[in-house]
């Protein structure tokens, strides 16, 4: 690695507060108004030495139904990919456009999934990190730095650096951004097709007021985070004997035929 500036410096232990984790000694990440482009920070590694570097970022963390999906990307150092952003700025019709130039022009890519009643197992911070973890590990080829948004991740297992709102100022965070959200949009459409009643094609499984309505009429499906202080403890068609209503997927059953991490590179 080339030698950075000091007063460009930042020495961190991402990742992981133990011993073993990777320490990552390097250009200072951007920030909000700081005045950088989204591509900025990546030209400073890559000037730096560092590469590849991967982004990585998850969706549904907050939703109290559905699964929570972390993305994560490794892109060409010139490729330039016109409205990426903030995977929640963009409207649908160009997240799935980039989406689709995103899966084309990585060098690598991958999702990682982790249903409801795994985030109600092991707890919504725990599902995050394995998410991440999961996806970054799922893209082949260990980067040299994996670009965390918002916060880092331990036991990582390649030196990693939080960046906050990294998916408005990082363009590889940005895309793993993209890829996240719409893996989950098109799983959650799936799940309405099932539960209906809920409107997750139109909400995604978060608590807005149409969502909680539903909720407190009909109680939770198997597709619910039972662990979420919305969330009431009466699945649908228990009628006190904990019975599931007839012909309903079981929870997860829709995620069976994705696995657990889907990846993908140039060749």
């Amino acid at each position: 690695m080339s030698v950075v500036p000091e007063q460009n410096r930042r020495r961190t232990r991402p990742g992981s507060t133990g011993a073993s984790s990777p320490l990552f000694d390097g250009p200072e990440p951007p920030r909000l108004g700081d005045g950088r482009g989204l591509y900025a920070y990546g030209e400073a590694l890559a000037a730096a030495g560092v590469r590849p570097v991967a982004g990585a970022d998850e969706a549904g963390r907050g939703a109290c139904a559905g699964p929570l999906v972390a993305g994560a990307a490794v892109l060409p150092p010139t490729l330039r990919l016109p409205h990426l952003g903030d995977s929640k700025l963009v409207t649908e019709k160009r997240r799935e456009q980039l989406y689709t130039a995103i899966l084309a022009e990585a060098e690598a890519w991958a999702v990682a999934v982790v249903p409801a009643a795994e985030v109600d197992r092991i707890g919504v911070q725990e599902a995050n990190y394995r998410a991440l973890r999961e996806a970054v590990a799922g893209l082949g080829a260990r980067p040299a730095l994996a670009l965390i948004d918002g916060f880092a991740v331990p036991g990582l297992g390649v030196p990693g650096q939080a960046v906050v709102k990294g998916d408005r100022l990082v363009a590889a965070i940005s895309a793993a951004s993209i890829l996240a959200k719409v893996t989950r949009d098109r799983l959650m459409a799936e799940l309405d097709g099932s539960w209906p009643e809920y409107g997750f094609g139109a909400h995604k499984g978060y608590a807005t007021a149409t969502h909680q309505q539903a909720l407190d009429l009909h109680g939770p499906c198997p597709e619910h985070r039972l662990s979420y202080a919305n969330v009431p403890g009466r699945p649908v068609g228990d009628n006190g004997g904990g019975t599931q209503a007839p012909d309903r997927p079981a929870q997860g059953d829709l995620l069976f035929d994705l696995p657990d991490t889907q990846w993908g590179a140039r060749t």
